[in-house]
């Protein structure tokens, strides 16, 4: 190894105990590949086997906790007993090939197709359309709905411990429910879930209360609670870093292993305002760093990059497009061999890099997404 990427081979050891071998971890990814029930399928277990030798942990791609939270085809499920044997299997592909395997879980609220949900019908904090073609205005939640959609994040950390995950990722990022009921522009409520910003506090804080209660009841062994949390929101109203400041603050404090922080790009300043060019990550890791750790991620392509980031102090990264692109690129860095890590791929590489046709279609037919040339 060159001696210049130590770093990115320390140990690390979260607060629950559960320790990674180093500060790589792969990112949480929509695969589209699991079956239509939402069972684990074959060709995705052997998506994560290739990539799961060489980071310290795999966060997998989300897990619908209740059936009216699904949003995305082919989308693993946790809303059920009958989905553990499936679970199982992909958590043990993961362990066997040496990475922690953490489960990302959620609910899509607002952002669910409405093609996927029985009576086409998406439900969320308020009944306010999300600003995106194609779906339909949610209905609002009632109080007695809310609880079961917050006993569903208990149930599916159950079926991730009993199936035998390391820890469970609470995705509260990406527009999804639990952001969704934290920021202005989707919470409109005026009971106990909505208001002033410590009242949209409150279903997050639930559905942390019930996951960590969960492990406390029945883990036989250390178990890793993350959060995953989105800076801001381009809408208005809508998040604000100030808003999010305030809420790290909070998170900080709920006996959480790690906070996740979804960005495009490490590096990148405000969605909201143009002028303003500081990390977002960055802003974060100060502001509660010293209580909590921090998952940095986005656009870390090269040892190098990633290297950079670590330099700042935020002391865990996740790679996601370039664990596609580069299976091995974890490895190709501890065995001095960086040089060889690929940084493109082409419309013939799917067998080789061992990606699903689920997730390979979009790769290969959303312009800009993913870095394709073509072959020489």
């Amino acid at each position: 190894m060159n001696s210049t990427y130590k770093s990115l081979f320390e140990e690390f050891t979260f607060k629950s105990g559960v320790q990674l071998k180093n500060r790589i971890l792969m990112a949480p990814m929509t695969n589209f590949s699991s079956k239509e029930n939402g069972v684990v399928s074959d060709e995705e277990l052997s998506y994560y086997q290739i990539r799961a030798g060489g980071v310290g942990a795999v966060i997998t791609a989300v897990a619908y906790v209740t059936r009216d939270g699904k949003g995305f085809v082919n989308e693993i499920s946790a809303d059920s007993d009958e989905m553990i044997p499936g679970l199982k299997r992909l958590a043990d592909t993961i362990k066997g090939e040496g990475a922690k395997a953490i489960l990302q879980i959620f609910h899509a609220g607002r952002m669910a197709p409405p093609e996927l949900l029985e009576g086409g019908q998406s439900v969320s904090a308020s009944a306010v359309a999300a600003l995106r073609p194609g779906l339909v205005t949610p209905r609002e939640l009632t109080e007695s709905e809310i609880e079961t959609i917050i006993q569903g994040f208990g149930d599916a950390t159950r079926r991730a411990m009993e199936a035998g995950f390391d820890g469970v990722e609470i995705h509260g990022a990406n527009t999804y429910l639990i952001q969704q009921f934290f920021s202005p522009h989707s919470n409109r409520r005026t009971d106990k879930w909505g208001g002033a910003i410590e009242k949209r506090m409150t279903f997050p804080l639930a559905v942390i209360d019930i996951v960590k209660a969960t492990v406390k009841e029945h883990s036989k062994t250390p178990f890793v609670v993350g959060y995953r949390i989105s800076p801001e929101e381009t809408e208005t109203p809508g998040i604000t870093m100030e808003d999010t400041l305030t809420f790290v603050d909070t998170l900080a404090e709920q006996d959480l292993d790690y906070l996740h922080i979804s960005v495009q790009d490490f590096w990148q300043g405000s969605m909201r305002d143009e002028n303003d060019k500081k990390s977002r990550v960055l802003m974060i890791h100060e502001r509660v760093g010293d209580k909590i750790p921090v998952i940095g991620v986005g656009s870390l392509h090269t040892p190098d990059d990633v290297n950079e980031a670590l330099d700042t102090g935020v002391p865990l990264l996740a790679l996601g497009r370039e664990m596609i692109v580069e299976p091995k690129w974890v490895e190709k860095v501890e065995a001095g061999e960086e040089e060889t890590i690929a940084t493109t791929l082409t419309k013939d590489d799917q067998e080789r890099l061992v990606v699903p046709d689920g997730l390979w279609s979009p790769i290969m037919n959303t312009p800009g997404w993913f870095p394709v040339v073509e072959k020489d």
